[in-house]
């Protein structure tokens, strides 16, 4: 590009010349979306005059003879449409994200100089190190040799000049130097959203067993073991919704299921995809589908699904955003483009306002309910929060858990952090939490949950059938 009138264009033409009179020869255009952009949507008069020489150059009156063209872009939408036909760019070539097999060709060209360990196993590597690009894979390999010269710095005399061959022979790059890499490199894609590999397991949730269950067979198996759902011939599940009390684990038990089942994890708030300009909600969804789609296997987490899919029609003054923004997830979840390796969880404490046209298989498939701990789920939930906590002799969690009815997770783990705090105020060493720290704790913290709310929330279960069927314009409510 160039600030004086047609220079920009006489550039063009230079180079297309210089190419005939050395034919034959490629002309590579990077970022061709830079120079080419569509003309309905600059504002600029030299990038309009620029598309139309490059047209001309590529398919006007003279013959370009032995020359090619090839164009680089990671925008194509944002190219000329004129361009994206027979006689100019005759054919598109879409270079996806590499699968597993292509993962470990690459890891097999960026290791082939790296003294590798026999520990490393690039099979595993590139198992979970879905999403990645080349370049991710390549700063991936290079983040775990340096952790590696970390490792031999200290036993290296710098003053010398010389490293001992014999440090230099026993510098191996460790499966744990590619699991420290792996948690500072992300995939270049998903930068620009919330992205995270959560760091929870099943061994994190006290409880709820049976919702433990069905979220493996949910989302876990289908993700580890594709080929028994081919042999069955049924079609995995797409979506599952959990809904319960406040305070009960839902966004943990999401966590932990992408955790065990290796895969990407994009967190939305609900309420942060609103945006007061027109279309824009919209296009977040979009967004966050569309890098789903090039970082599977992925699991996409709602949380508060409800702020952005209520029923339609539900809500006035908001200019009809809300109704859209369901018309979309709709669209994403069960539209033409299929979604594959992708499972959608979302989260809400208020499945009755939800639009019901979400709550049918082949949107959201499973509908689970996350009932407030009973005695033994309190019992499991106490014993992982403590699990840390240095307790005396005479601290029974098995009656702490019969004192607590109507706790929920979130309660318990507070309840642990009051008696711990009133162990340290008492300032007596070594700090031991014994029965009467939480006693104390008791009269403080509360239950979340009233006998009326846990009737309100068994009958919202009951009812969620019922829910999932129903098509008329108003959606079930449940009245307190």
């Amino acid at each position: 590009m160039s600030k004086f009138y047609g220079e920009s264009e006489a550039r063009l033409r230079e180079v297309f010349k210089e190419a005939e009179q050395n034919a034959p020869s490629i002309i590579f255009i990077d970022e061709i979306d830079a120079i080419a952009p569509h003309r309905g949507e600059v504002v600029g008069e030299v990038e309009k005059r620029v598309v139309a020489q490059l047209l001309a150059l590529m398919d006007g009156l003279k013959s370009r003879g032995q020359v090619i063209v090839i164009g680089a872009t990671n925008r194509p939408e944002a190219i000329d449409p004129a361009l994206r036909r027979p006689g100019r760019f005759d054919r598109e070539i879409a270079i996806g994200m590499p699968d597993k097999k292509a993962r470990k060709e690459i890891l097999i060209v960026h290791t082939r100089n790296v003294p590798l360990d026999s520990s490393v196993n690039l099979d595993e590597l590139a198992q979970i190190t879905h999403g990645f690009t080349g370049a991710d894979i390549a700063a991936l390999v290079r983040e775990a040799g340096m952790h590696a010269l970390r490792r031999f710095v200290p036993k290296i005399d710098l003053s010398k000049g010389v490293i001992p061959p014999e440090i230099l022979q026993n510098l191996k790059v460790t499966k744990e130097d590619f699991e420290a890499a792996l948690k500072e490199v992300q995939p270049s894609v998903l930068r620009e959203i919330m992205v995270e590999v959560p760091e929870v397991h099943w061994d994190d949730i006290g409880g709820l067993e049976d919702v433990k269950r069905a979220l493996r067979e949910a989302v876990e198996l289908p993700f580890k073991h594709p080929e028994l759902f081919e042999q069955v011939g049924i079609r995995p599940t797409k979506g599952v919704l959990l809904f319960g009390p406040p305070g009960t684990g839902k966004t943990l038990l999401a966590k932990a299921v992408a955790t065990e089942s290796e895969a990407n994890f994009i967190s939305i708030r609900g309420p942060e995809l609103l945006s007061k300009w027109v279309g824009e909600s919209e296009r977040g969804i979009r967004e966050v589908f569309k890098k789903a789609r090039q970082s599977a296997p992925c699991v996409v987490f709602f949380d508060e699904i409800d702020a952005i899919a209520p029923a339609r029609g539900s809500r006035f003054g908001d200019s009809g955003v809300t109704d859209r923004m369901v018309n979309q997830l709709l669209t994403e979840m069960d539209g033409i483009q299929p979604l594959k390796n992708i499972v959608v969880i979302g989260a809400t404490n208020r499945v009755d306002i939800l639009d019901p046209a979400l709550l049918r298989p082949g949107r959201f498939d499973s509908i689970i309910y996350i009932p407030p701990p009973d005695l033994e789920s309190r019992y499991q939930i106490l014993k992982v929060h403590t699990k840390k906590i240095p307790l005396d002799k005479d601290v029974d969690l098995r009656e702490i858990a019969a004192l607590t009815e109507g706790y929920v997770g979130a309660d318990l783990e507070a309840l642990c952090k009051e008696a711990g705090m009133f162990a340290i105020r008492e300032g007596v060493k070594p700090i031991v939490v014994k029965r009467k720290h939480f006693e104390e704790a008791l009269k403080v913290v509360g239950p979340s949950l009233t006998p009326d709310d846990i009737k309100y929330y068994q009958e919202m279960a009951k009812n969620v059938r019922r829910v999932q069927t129903r098509r008329e314009e108003k959606p079930l409510m449940f009245y307190r």
